[in-house]
């Protein structure tokens, strides 16, 4: 018989402020949604690795709902209130419970309500009373807040960006919690805030400012009596007061030390903000600069169209620039366009037809471009991950088609979906290794997904809803001083959060 009885179950999604579109339950059905029963099921990801250490350690797990979606605009109310409710009614069916595992995200958002992690884990807490032990692990792109931090008795970020450990991560996160309801942990934690609010283009966690700031935080874990360091580089398409990144310390029962040694990683991250920042290429510079490089696949990094990031993937800047160029070489690029894959889906493959593409979904961000194609290949957008944080899970593209104009092929989708590697490219039967440009629309998972296939990488300056530089975007709730919009700021101490 188990010794523990343990709850799991998260609402598990990044949003974007800058993106025109909500978020609702076809998003999550599209892409997980696992209610009661169906939670045990999962073998990757956070809550993957959460599963496997509970199992590991006896402990009765308690399935609440774990509904992952893929990034986008806020939730829509009614989208939020069903899924938190049928959270908290499992979690009040499921009482008593010695503790509660919560595998978020931390930068989801609801519409007008604000953090949806701050709310939902807030709802827990009052499920679940003041002395059951509540851990959340999130992403290291999280936007931590007051109540995420004074509702939980810890939290655990991801160590990596490309996103590599979220099993490791579910496992260090059941962990803690198992030690904390044996009692052999008593975790108390702070969270040091600066206003840094910069796109993740710099924020790799293998070489650069970042990887600096992550390095340094978990030395600290090295020290007698610090249970787990987090370092935190905030979601910057959030729209949300208090924004900022730096450092969370959870430590064995001494919270001055925890909020001392969080605003020490703070003040590194703040003392490298300028690293933070990359350089940006305009479509045609990248596309001619690229001429120094005779052999081999450019990428064009379009990160201000990141599906992965909450934008619509409905870009078609660099497509517009690659088809015009008319180059002698071969190219690749993608658009999610509903009204064009239909269009495609009602000719067979050898048809040539006239159509729009692109910037339907978020028309705020430029024109539609028109253009001549012939269809090569029709799916039904259906493909399986190979990595990042949806590893082994399949993927839904929605009716897809793959387009050829001049020497430029173009997969069209009908939904948005996280851009890790090629696989949406693969599944279409189309080959990234073969082509000369190949239009990317990720800051970082490039790295991994294309590793050892490109000569080169640019991020291109285009208008979106995912820009790589925060410094000209107009937020509204998000308040100065903040970096990159001021550069420096007089006096400036980190904001403390402190826990339980």
């Amino acid at each position: 018989m188990a010794q523990f009885r343990v709850a799991v179950g998260a609402i598990f999604t990044e949003s974007n402020h800058l993106c025109g579109t909500l978020t609702d339950l076809d998003c999550f059905a599209r892409s997980e949604l696992r209610r009661g029963e169906a939670v045990l099921a999962a073998t990757d990801g956070v809550l993957g690795g959460a599963l496997h250490h509970l199992r590991e350690r006896g402990v009765e797990i308690v399935p609440l709902l774990f509904a992952s979606a893929v990034p986008g605009g806020p939730l829509t109310a009614g989208c939020y209130r069903s899924l938190k409710e049928d959270l908290l009614t499992r979690l009040r069916a499921a009482m008593p419970v010695d503790g509660v595992l919560m595998p978020q995200h931390g930068a989801a958002a609801v519409e007008v309500l604000g953090s949806l992690d701050g709310d939902l884990i807030a709802a827990v807490r009052g499920v679940a009373g003041p002395g059951i032990p509540i851990v959340a692990t999130l992403d290291c792109h999280a936007h931590v807040t007051a109540e995420m931090v004074q509702h939980c008795n810890a939290l655990l970020a991801w160590e990596t960006y490309p996103h590599r450990d979220t099993f490791s991560t579910g496992v260090r996160g059941a962990r803690l919690l198992v030690d904390c309801i044996e009692g052999s942990a008593r975790p108390t934690m702070a969270m040091a805030k600066v206003p840094v609010v910069v796109g993740g283009f710099m924020g790799s966690t293998e070489d650069g400012p970042f990887a600096d700031v992550m390095r340094y935080a978990k030395s600290l874990e090295l020290q007698p009596g610090v249970l787990s360091t987090s370092a935190f580089l905030v979601q910057p398409h959030l729209d949300l007061p208090d924004m900022g990144g730096g450092g969370l310390v959870v430590t064995d029962g001494d919270a001055e030390r925890a909020a001392s040694l969080a605003t020490g990683i703070a003040a590194v991250y703040w003392q490298r903000r300028f690293e933070l920042e990359p350089r940006i290429w305009k479509p045609a510079e990248a596309i001619a600069d690229a001429a120094r490089y005779p052999e081999g696949t450019v990428l064009l990094l379009e990160t201000s169209d990141c599906a992965g990031g909450g934008a619509c993937g409905d870009s078609v800047a660099a497509l517009r620039e690659l088809a015009e160029a008319g180059l002698a070489v071969r190219s690749l690029a993608s658009v999610v366009d509903p009204e064009a894959a239909a269009l495609c889906h009602s000719r067979r493959p050898g048809d040539t037809l006239q159509l729009t593409l692109g910037r339907k979904l978020d028309p705020r961000w430029g024109e539609p471009f028109p253009v001549t194609a012939r269809v090569e290949h029709l799916s039904d957008g259906r493909f399986v991950y190979t990595g990042g944080i949806w590893e082994g899970q399949p993927g839904e593209m929605g009716p897809s088609a793959w387009l050829r104009t001049g020497n430029v092929d173009i997969l069209v989708t009908t939904f948005a979906t996280y851009d890790w590697a090629d696989e949406q490219f693969r599944s279409m039967g189309m080959d990234p290794g073969g082509a000369r440009f190949l239009v990317v629309k990720n800051p970082m998972n490039y790295r991994v997904g294309y590793a050892g296939r490109f000569c080169a990488a640019y991020v291109l300056d285009t208008p979106g809803a995912t820009p790589a530089s925060l410094r000209h975007v107009k937020f509204s709730r998000l308040q100065r001083p903040y970096f990159p919009a001021d550069e420096d700021i007089p006096g400036l101490e980190p904001v403390i959060l402190r826990g339980r």
